[in-house]
């Protein structure tokens, strides 16, 4: 299982949004600028954070971004299934409408899928962004 650019960059503009938590919203430009991504590719991360409920978005001249909820309410595993979807190393373990298959009933291997996807839940809903923040000021 891969982590696509889209989980990634997500992840790193919502830590940007909760390094600049509780102060005005933040637009995209200075998110793009601080964390070297395309204000383009941004735009369409935002829209799939804000569709889940992740960031807020206000108008105006002073407009721009802000985290929907406190950076400790909210976990990587968030962030992660708002970008890529449901964790699911293979889809007949996915966390969400697991796929049946044929060979479900005496699958060998089923069982160290669906221990692999337990394990990456595990850490990624461990994990708020306020950790993260944590973390990020000790470099």
């Amino acid at each position: 299982m891969r982590l696509s650019s889209r989980g990634h960059y997500g992840l790193k503009a919502m830590l940007d949004l909760a390094q600049n938590f509780g102060e005005k919203p933040v637009p995209l430009k200075s998110v793009a600028l601080r964390q070297n991504l395309s204000e383009h590719y941004l735009e369409q991360l935002i829209a799939k954070l804000k569709k889940a409920a992740l960031v807020k978005s206000v108008r105006g001249s002073q407009g721009g971004y802000i985290l929907a909820r406190e950076p400790s309410q909210l976990t990587v595993g968030d962030v992660f299934r708002a970008m890529e979807g449901p964790v699911a190393p293979l889809l007949c373990v996915s966390e969400e409408n697991p796929v049946g298959c044929d060979e479900a009933d005496y699958c060998i291997t089923r069982s160290v899928w669906a221990r692999v996807r337990d394990g990456i839940v595990a850490v990624i809903d461990s994990i708020t962004l306020e950790d993260l923040c944590r973390e990020t000021k000790k470099l």
